[in-house]
């Protein structure tokens, strides 16, 4: 397939003008100057002429394809059996895919089914986007999502957990470092879940088997545990204190950025009702400190919960606006849902980037998303590891 472009985001906020992109199969082979790149392909390739912009497809860093995004995703989840459970996540990743989004990384569900589900993507049996799955995520008992069957205790148990997702063919292991509003009756969301020594546990097992840890922590003290556990990406980071504060720790942020670790603030698409939930002033205090790390030099990645309640899966887009709130640059946000975000996944080698070799996850949308990120909404067309979707017509 020939793909030509009026703008192509070949880098960090750079164009190449009138370009294009060849794909053979799944992969880019080729991309350049219009001219090159139409002699290049030849007269036989089918082509795709297109005067809007050409970008990477976008990555959604956190999402529960498992939870539906309604009022009550848990009790949802518990009373579904896992085959209803599994045709509404396929309808979500659709869903995601239609969005624009050609990667996700799921970060909890139940008995492996979206393991299951990346496995059906993966062989063309259904449309979706890539899917990097932590299969089931670890906690304590009685502990923060603890219906999804990852209730362990202890060095053996939780080695154990991980072991069992590896060989399930997770591609990331989930910790739940601290409690969350999501499980009614659960550890506060400020509240530590693991010991110090388990959370090393953990991490040490993941890291054996070459895989990254991703740790839900809310707390600050939690937070703290994660990073001296040495984990890999940090999701929400609200730097919650167990007194009802924010407890913002510069020393903390300080490790953060010194060992490389990622944080996701998992935003939601609907941020802008947060000063409605949590009152103008706590608000505008959380929002600031997700500032505050961006301006300490934190690598951000977008993510936005997706499945939890008034979290949708076609929001990706509406969370990003979050960060234009704070004044970052449309470069930047774009990276964070490219580039940025596919290191983050282990994939910086794969996808987040229109470069040869690269998987062709391209997103083709109208206007200019440099100049204006709600050009990412316009939409023409979705191209997922080479094959081309309409959002607007069945898929192919």
């Amino acid at each position: 397939m020939l793909i030509t472009g009026g703008r192509v985001l070949v880098d960090s906020g750079a164009y190449l003008e009138n370009g294009a992109v060849l794909i053979e199969g799944d992969s880019i082979t080729a991309v350049g100057p219009r001219e090159q790149i139409v002699e290049q392909a030849g007269a036989d390739v089918p082509r795709l002429d297109f005067d809007g912009t050409v970008l990477p497809g976008l990555i959604d860093a956190h999402v529960h394809l498992a939870f539906d995004g309604g009022p009550d995703p848990v009790s949802t989840l518990q009373d579904s059996t896992d085959e209803v459970l599994f045709e509404g996540m396929r309808r979500r990743a659709v869903q995601l895919l239609f969005s624009g989004v050609t990667t996700a990384r799921d970060l909890g569900d139940r008995n492996g089914l979206a393991l299951r589900l990346a496995a059906e993507i993966n062989k063309r049996r259904t449309p979706g986007p890539r899917i990097v799955s932590a299969g089931t995520p670890a906690t304590t008992r009685g502990g923060h999502c603890n219906f999804l069957g990852g209730e362990v205790s202890g060095d053996t148990e939780i080695r154990d957990l991980v072991r069992r997702n590896v060989a399930a063919g997770a591609g990331v292991i989930k910790a739940m470092a601290t409690g969350g509003g999501l499980t009614k009756g659960g550890p506060k969301s400020a509240e530590s879940q693991f010991t110090a020594e388990e959370l090393s546990a953990l991490v040490d097992e993941a890291h054996m088997a070459g895989l990254p840890v991703a740790a839900h922590a809310h707390g600050a003290d939690g937070i703290a545990a994660a990073v001296e556990a040495g984990v890999d990406t940090i999701e929400h980071c609200t730097w919650m204190a167990e007194d009802g504060g924010l407890d913002f720790r510069p020393d903390v942020v300080k490790q953060i950025i010194d060992r490389g670790i990622v944080v996701c603030p998992a935003v939601s698409p609907h941020w802008q009702m947060l000063p409605r939930i949590f009152g103008e002033e706590r608000a505008h205090a959380m929002f600031e400190l997700v500032r505050r790390m961006a301006d300490s030099g934190v690598r951000l990645v977008a993510g936005t919960d997706a499945g939890v309640q008034r979290a949708d899966f076609d929001g990706l887009v509406p969370a990003l606006s979050f960060y234009s709130h704070l004044g970052l640059a449309p470069a930047s946000i774009i990276d964070m849902a490219t580039s940025e975000a596919a290191a983050a996944l282990g994939l910086g080698s794969t996808t987040g980037r229109i470069a040869p070799g690269y998987s062709a996850d391209l997103l083709l949308v109208d206007g200019d998303p440099l100049a204006d990120l709600n050009a990412l909404k316009d939409i023409r067309a979705v191209i997922a590891a080479g094959r081309r979707y309409d959002p607007s017509a069945p898929a192919e």
